[in-house]
């Protein structure tokens, strides 16, 4: 089992930025695709961006490319999301999640993720 947390939501103006982390409570994460993923209320949970088990493959939704870069630190076992230029529609709930399949490939799909972190709220005012 992977434990996973999430650190780093709050409330920024449009325009600004956050970094979240998540960190994993185990080394074998090292060996697994993660991905962040974020739910508005009333929305279904989609896919944000992904990254492969040694951050050499990097995968991004439309809507957050060239604002959000994704990146790991497999020596702290930590996951990042810099988020910068957000929008009050970047407004959601964000998850960590750790695919255990051992792939080269990034999921797209939420199913395909096998460990999820509890979530950490990022808000944009307008």
């Amino acid at each position: 089992q992977v434990q996973l947390v999430e650190f780093g939501g709050g409330l920024v103006q449009a325009g600004g930025s956050l970094r979240l982390s998540c960190a994993a409570s185990r080394r074998t994460v090292s060996l697994y695709a993660m991905g962040w993923f974020r739910q508005a209320p009333g929305k279904e949970r989609e896919f944000v961006a992904g990254i492969s088990s040694s951050g050499g493959s990097t995968l991004y939704a439309d809507s957050v490319k060239g604002r959000f870069t994704i990146s790991r630190d497999n020596a702290k076992n930590t996951l990042y999301l810099q988020m910068n230029s957000l929008k009050p529609e970047d407004t959601a709930v964000y998850y960590c999640a750790a695919d255990d399949s051992g792939g080269s490939r990034v999921p797209v799909a939420p199913l395909r993720y096998d460990y999820w972190g509890q979530g950490t709220q990022v808000t944009v005012s307008s």
